[in-house]
Order: C-alpha cells, then structure tokens, then sequence
C-alpha cells in the first residue's frame, strides 16, 4: 500500500471497524505501513470526534443507539418480544425485582402475566405506566429527576432510593457490551444509575440485542463480570463465546 494522508488512513479505518466490528494497532500499522505511534494517533482523533471507541490495543465501534425514546421502542421490536419470553422465565411469585429504563424491559413488563406477584421497583415512567393497572404487582417508582429523551428518573434521588433496596433480581437493558470495555452507556447520569442498580441485586440480568455486543460507550457502568445472565435475540452467535467463557450464562 502507498504511503496515505491522514484522511485517507482515517477512512479505511472506520470502514475496517464497519466490516470487521474492530480493529487492532499491530494490524493497522502493517497495513497503513504507518508505525504503532502514528495509527494511535489516528485511534485518538477518530475517537475524540466520536466516531469510535479506543480500548487497549485497537478500538470497537459505538452502538447503534438512536436517540428517542420511541424510536428505541420500535428498533429490533419482535427481537424484544423474543428476549422478553426468555426473561419471563426468571421471574416468579414473591421476587423483588428492579427494572431499569430501557426499551426491552418495557417489553418484558408488557409481558407479565395478570396472575404474578411481584414487588417492582424502577426508575421508569413508561414501566410505572405499564404497572399501575396490574391487580398483583406492587410498583415502587425511585423518583428523581425526568430525562425526557428516557423518561426515566436519574440524580441523587434516584441513587439514594436504589441503595436502601436489596433486590433478587434487577434486570438492566444494556446499551452496550465488550468483554474488555465491560458495560458501558451515553448518558453518565443513567450510568450512575445502572451502576447502583446492579449493586442492589443479588443476579443481574442484562437484556441486550446481539447488536449491542462488542460496542462501548463512554460512560462506565460496571465489569462485564457485574453481570450473570445475558438476555438475548440471538445467543447462537459466535460473539458470544468470549462471554460464556467468563461464565455468564447466554440464553
């Protein structure tokens, strides 16, 4: 390959990153025939002008995420009926369950059967909403501070709420997975609270589309050891090996 400009390096590697889901320094340097420091360099500007996320030793692509709320609603809608028929599987009478905001966990709530008896504690106006009709769940909304492109509460008041809870389940829709980058979010505040979420539960359930996996965010909320179950469309994919290694289960 002959010697590139900067843009035309910084091209060929967000088209590597859409083909192959990520790429390595050692990789690109061979063939950009560009040194080490160099294509660390390009990482960092691509990187800074948010069109990729670093993680050691290459980068990963962000999620693909659009930004309202009803538009996550409709995004991978019969994948979310699927995920949440299998997250229905966990539940059962006399649980305390969190439930944060996410798109999939509005789909499982839907789900729950007129019958079950449950104590459901979330941060979610839409989850609230859905509930407030069902003749044997009891709600406890965290209260908070609105974002109106979630709809759910974030803030001290939400945090504060979640740490008197001891929850045997909390189930977490995921913006975005990687077994090195852990899970990671857009916002920092629904970061935070995600962050408090999985330490108020004693299994962690994570409800994620298969697009979602082996992407980053900028916002931490925990190692991907933090979570036990991944909740998924496609479990088959070989993508997920990495996780099963680590022992999470995949279903």
């Amino acid at each position: 390959m002959a010697s590139m400009l900067k843009e035309e390096r910084l091209d060929y590697i967000l088209k590597k990153l859409q083909t192959d889901q990520k790429v390595l320094q050692t990789e690109l340097s061979t063939d950009l025939q560009v040194s080490e420091d160099t294509v660390r360099r390009d990482l960092e500007a691509l990187a800074q002008s948010g069109q990729l996320i670093k993680v050691r030793g290459g980068a990963i692509p962000h999620s693909p995420n659009p930004y309202s709320f009803k538009e996550r609603v409709e995004r991978h809608a019969a994948d979310k009926q699927l995920m949440a028929r299998k997250a229905l599987t966990l539940l059962h009478d006399g649980q305390t369950v969190l439930m944060d905001g996410g798109t999939s966990t509005l789909a499982l709530v839907k789900l729950l059967p007129p019958q079950l008896r449950l104590t459901i504690i979330t941060n979610s106006v839409p989850i609230v909403t859905q509930l407030i009709e069902h003749p044997t769940i009891e709600v406890i909304f965290t209260g908070g501070r609105i974002g109106k492109n979630s709809q759910t509460a974030t803030g001290m008041d939400t945090i504060r709420a979640m740490q008197k809870i001891r929850a045997d389940l909390a189930f977490v829709g995921i913006c975005s997975l990687h077994p090195e980058a852990g899970v990671t979010g857009l916002d920092l505040e629904e970061a935070d609270v995600k962050s408090v979420m999985i330490e108020a539960a004693n299994k962690i359930v994570a409800l994620a589309t298969s697009d979602k996996m082996d992407t980053a965010e900028p916002f931490k909320v925990c190692e991907i050891t933090g979570i036990d179950v991944i909740v998924t469309d496609k479990p088959q994919l070989p993508l997920f090996k990495p996780y099963q290694d680590l022992g999470i289960q995949v279903i």
